[in-house]
This record gives C-alpha cells, structure tokens and sequence, in this order.
C-alpha cells in the first residue's frame, strides 16, 4: 500500500492520494487536540495528516474543528462532515493505569487502536507500535465484538503493550499548532491542554 501524499490531500483532482478529510477531536490527559484524519481511498489505509518539516513529519493540531475547518478550506478542501468525531482517550489511559482493576472501556479502546495506527502511518512512525500478528488480530476481533473479557494472557498484553506505545506516540508526537498558510512548528511537544 502506498502512503498518502500530504501535497495530494490538498490538490484539486489528485490521483490515488488519500480520501476524505475528517476533523477528529482527540481528548487525552497529557495532550488535547482536534487533528485531521484521511480517509484511505480504495485500498490505501487511512492516515491522520502530518506534514513534512525539516526531514520530519508534524501533526497540525487546533484547539476548535472551527480551526480546521478554515485550514483545510484555505486549501481548497473542507473536512466531509461538519462534526468532529471523538476519541475518549482519558477513558483508555485512566483503563491503562489500572487494568486489572478497572473495566476495559471496550469502544475507546477500539477507537484509540485505530487512531494510534492512523497516526503512526501519518508520522511515518510505525515502528513505534508493535508489530502486530495474530495476537493481535485475535484480541482485535474479540474487541470488536465487545468480548475483552475473552482475551488471553497473551493478548491481554499485546493490547496493553500496543495502546501504552500509542499514547506514547500521541503525546510526543511533533505537532504544529494552529497551523497557518505556511506551516510554523511548534517549539515543544509538550503538552496542547489549556489552550
């Protein structure tokens, strides 16, 4: 599968470089913020949008989808819905702080799980998740069909091993915040909560 050009999300009647732009408000502990999710067109994978920035990709982030929607229509496209979907993430880490105490928050952690796959494909990162087998697909599937109280030893911990690498991902992922016409980095990567 081939990656989806950023330059092609935003040009006008692009061949094969990605699908619809979605604006997704992601709620974490240590970060908040709304990014732009791509829809995979055919059989490309989606993407969360990063952009190139001195030999690295950054996650343009905005406090409002008010924010990104001005963003993306200044460059000819619009987000293809005018809501924001929501990724519960404080659920997933207050799961992951305590697991074995607490009840798997089973439609969150489904959410972060493909977000944090989204985002690794977008950051160029995917070596900072797992590599996933059939541990995984199996734990995935049982997710799905809301049956994580079925998960193996062995797939209890893939899941585990996999959403704490994503919200490692997450939180310290460049971002470039309000992004304007010309992209300007952000200094740290700290956290975006407050704004």
């Amino acid at each position: 599968m081939s990656k989806i050009g950023t330059a092609d999300v935003f040009t006008a009647g692009r061949r094969g470089g990605g699908g619809s732009l979605y604006a997704y408000r992601v709620r974490g502990l240590g970060r908040s913020a709304v990014v732009l999710w791509i829809g995979g067109a055919g059989d490309e994978p989606d993407q969360v949008l990063a952009l190139p920035d001195a030999g690295h990709r950054r996650v343009p982030v905005f406090v409002t989808v008010r924010q990104a929607r001005a963003y993306t229509s200044r460059r000819g496209r619009k987000p293809a819905v005018s809501e924001a979907g929501v990724l519960e993430l404080t659920r997933v880490q207050h799961w992951l702080a305590d697991p074995v105490r607490r009840h798997v928050p089973s439609g969150a952690v489904l959410d972060a799980w493909n977000f944090f796959e989204d985002l690794a494909r977008g950051l160029g990162e995917v070596h900072r998740l797992p590599q996933q087998g059939a541990v995984h697909n199996s734990a995935y599937e049982k997710l799905f069909g809301d049956e994580s109280d079925a998960w193996t030893p062995g797939e209890w911990r893939a899941v585990l091993d996999l959403l704490t690498a994503g919200v490692e991902l997450w939180n310290s992922c460049p971002v470039i915040v309000k992004p304007r016409s010309s992209p300007v980095p952000d200094s740290g990567r700290g956290s975006l909560r407050g704004w």
